[in-house]
């Protein structure tokens, strides 16, 4: 109801969908459904945020088990930092090697005019900045920020007539899982991903994602997450994602472009960040991404995290799928 006089839905019917982290993503997959179904030719789908009138964490803190969770995993930083921990304790990762992200993250940001973060910062200043719970610091985590995303889902004959060049969707998947934050095992890949993107492969014939995609906008609350969940997108070996990171294979002009739009760590309008991994993944493949468009990207995978390590999958292409 709150958002009629913006988006011009007097009258129309209306569905509220909120999962929270993953609301973006399950937004989309949603409106993809409600076409897909044949129960509407166009949906207009939408995402919003203003963390400037809100407490992130006093929300996470208070869906958190009283008794079980709240002592130590108090606001999402907490949980991250414990992901963190047993990441870098299992594959001897550093701290270095994970700021490696946040400067991809945040120099891939001076290209998108509508990135919230949009300064280039170095290895040493991600090191040196305060620490907010071991091992994450202020400059390995994403912001809050203001914003949203509207994406339109349409019917395949709907598409073509208004514009020129669809964004195909070609599979979804969502895996949430688990309950509470402490059923989620902490030290490997992340499940739910990996699951979540292995359905997707399966159903669409990719057999050797590390080639066969061209882009990827992966939700990396933080730098660490940047590193666990590559491994969970089945490119790698677990535990090689930071070989793939270090030789450049994630950079812009890398074989595997992740985060060309400076990702959540440079924006993190949370009931839009997922819906704007899709709305950048449908650009990519449509040619239409600006300063920070992929060359030739044709396959593009769109990721999205949230509640108990939960994730939605969304792969998106530049032709109809088979």
């Amino acid at each position: 109801m709150w958002s009629i006089d913006g988006n011009g839905g007097l009258h129309k019917p209306l569905m509220k969908v909120t999962t929270g982290g993953t609301t973006g993503t399950t937004v989309g997959i949603a409106g993809y459904y409600h076409v897909a179904s044949g129960l509407f030719d166009t949906v207009l789908a939408i995402g919003w945020e203003k963390n400037s009138e809100s407490d992130t964490s006093a929300a996470i803190i208070t869906c958190a088990d009283a008794f079980w969770e709240r002592p130590t995993f108090g606001g999402a930083v907490a949980g991250l930092a414990a992901g963190a921990c047993g990441y870098m304790h299992r594959y001897g990762i550093t701290e270095k090697d994970a700021a490696l992200i946040a400067v991809r993250d945040r120099k891939n940001a001076l290209k998108n005019p509508y990135a919230h973060l949009r300064k280039e910062i170095t290895v040493e200043d991600v090191l040196n900045s305060p620490m907010l719970a071991y091992p994450i610091k202020l400059l390995d985590i994403c912001p809050r920020t203001d914003g949203a995303c509207a994406v339109v889902f349409a019917s395949e004959s709907k598409a073509e007539q208004i514009v020129d060049k669809p964004a195909w969707i070609h599979q979804v998947s969502s895996r949430h899982n688990y309950t509470f934050f402490t059923d989620v095992e902490r030290s490997g890949r992340m499940p739910t991903l990996y699951e979540a993107c292995m359905e997707v492969y399966k159903k669409a014939g990719i057999e050797d994602p590390l080639h066969e995609l061209d882009v990827v906008e992966m939700y990396t609350p933080s730098s660490f997450t940047g590193l666990v969940w590559i491994d969970a997108l089945g490119v790698c070996d677990e535990g090689e994602a930071v070989r793939l990171v270090s030789d450049g294979v994630t950079e812009m002009d890398g074989e595997l472009p992740i985060d060309p739009s400076g990702g959540v760590i440079s924006t993190n309008c949370i009931g839009a960040t997922g819906l704007i991994r899709v709305a950048e993944a449908a650009m990519q493949v449509s040619g239409k991404a600006g300063e920070h468009q992929i060359d030739g990207a044709k396959l593009a995978l769109a990721t999205g995290f949230g509640g108990c390590h939960w994730s939605d999958v969304l792969l998106l292409g530049s032709s109809k799928p088979n």
